[in-house]
């Protein structure tokens, strides 16, 4: 009878197919060089925000108090009198001068002038044209109960399939919305990185995704070409989001007909297999 003993070889097999630990060797630390250059890097991340901030601050400024201090009587100016200038102080001027044209505005009086200062201006011919336009760009803007600018959207643009980010700046009305059928939409679409210039599209309002996005995040996204990406605040479920977009519904519905059907054929195929076993 064979010895089936096993050698001292055979015994130790197994112990020879156990895992081999693996030694993993720690990062090397980076040289002086690469950390004094990401310190660098780190610093101008954090405070070139800040200097331009108080750089364009302090440049509008000065440039307002260019404008206003020179309106003020030398008798009223406080500069005179102080062996320093005081930074602002145009500014405050202006503030004071605004505040107290509104107040004038409010009453009647001030109504009685503006109307007799409008009828002169509407008297010109191209001052009146350039004054008319103006007054109904900011009043539209600067009202409270205006919706303009203040709700992000999406929409395809220049071409189907292409998404860019736009403003509402209103609902079109007028002639232009009585010669469309479609519930009109006035957007604006901003060009990056330079927001002021862009394009006035009339869109029907079933082809906008509105955006629970505030406008601030979105104007930080179209300035920054993208990358700075807006903070979902509002949790939005991806399938309501999907739902939005034009064609989703078809793919949807064909897809939950597909797998009806490969269900059923899985099903007949069980059903056949079951009656060849029986037979």
């Amino acid at each position: 009878m064979p010895d089936t003993t096993p050698t001292s070889d055979q015994a130790a097999e197994p112990d020879s197919k156990e895992e081999t630990p693996v030694l993993i060797a720690p990062r090397k630390r980076p040289g002086m060089l690469t950390r004094l250059r990401n310190y660098f890097l780190t610093g101008v991340i954090v405070t070139a925000p800040i200097a331009l901030t108080l750089y364009l601050t302090w440049q509008f400024i000065h440039w307002v108090d260019r404008q206003a201090i020179p309106l003020l009587p030398a008798k009223y100016n406080p500069e005179n009198y102080l062996p320093f200038s005081l930074p602002g102080l145009g500014l405050v001027i202006m503030l004071v001068i605004l505040t107290f044209v509104g107040f004038l505005t409010a009453n009647i009086f001030g109504r009685t002038l503006l109307k007799t200062g409008e009828r002169l201006v509407n008297r010109m011919p191209v001052v009146r044209s350039i004054y008319g336009a103006l007054k109904q760009v900011l009043e539209t803007v600067l009202s409270q109960s205006s919706n303009s600018f203040r709700q992000a959207v999406l929409v395809e643009y220049p071409r189907r399939g292409i998404w860019t980010m736009a403003f509402v700046t209103g609902d079109t009305e007028g002639e232009v919305a009585s010669r469309l059928e479609d519930d009109m939409v006035n957007i604006y679409v901003p060009t990056t990185p330079n927001p002021t210039s862009g394009f006035l599209l009339m869109v029907p309002r079933r082809d906008l995704i509105f955006l629970d996005l505030p406008v601030e995040d979105a104007a930080k996204y179209v300035i920054s070409i993208g990358v700075i990406s807006p903070e979902e605040e509002i949790k939005v479920k991806e399938e309501s989001m999907m739902s939005r977009l034009p064609g989703h519904n078809g793919r949807k519905i064909k897809a939950e007909a597909k797998a009806k059907a490969e269900a059923e054929a899985k099903a007949e195929d069980v059903d056949e297999a079951l009656r060849q076993s029986a037979e």
